[in-house]
């Protein structure tokens, strides 16, 4: 099964300073990533490519991440999944759950091709109980 990986999970494993020392469960986290990579079963989209290579500090480290993330391909996204992105955000903000236009688009784009969700947000969890999404548990 093939999985859309959000930004939070991403940004983890490719943004953190070398220097740190990841706690157990972000480690695990980069590991389950790793897994998804390796199988090749991990999913970007453009929004989240976006995202990543927004606000790097350096244009060597920019160009570095930019290269890293050209082995995946963007998921493609047709006209429906914007709509059905702006129809999510619409039942989410009705009941009362706010959130960003990118997370709605990451759950449209997520729903049309029936791929679950690897997310450290807890944002999708809220989401969830609108809409029916899929979140990834690494096993």
């Amino acid at each position: 099964m093939r999985v859309l990986v959000d930004t939070s999970v991403w940004s983890l494993a490719l943004r953190r300073p070398t220097s740190s020392v990841p706690s157990a469960d972000q480690q695990a986290t980069v590991n389950a990533l790793a897994d998804l990579v390796r199988d090749g079963r991990a999913v970007l989209m453009g929004a989240i490519r976006q995202e990543l290579l927004s606000g790097i500090k350096t244009a060597s480290q920019f160009d570095l991440l930019r290269e890293r993330l050209t082995a995946f391909d963007d998921l493609a996204l047709p006209t429906a999944v914007y709509e059905a992105a702006a129809q999510a955000f619409n039942t989410c903000r009705a009941n009362g759950v706010q959130g960003s236009n990118t997370d709605f688009l990451i759950c449209a784009a997520a729903l049309h091709h029936q791929l679950p969700i690897f997310t450290l947000g807890g944002d999708f969890v809220q989401y969830q109980r609108w809409l029916p999404l899929q979140l990834y548990t690494p096993s």
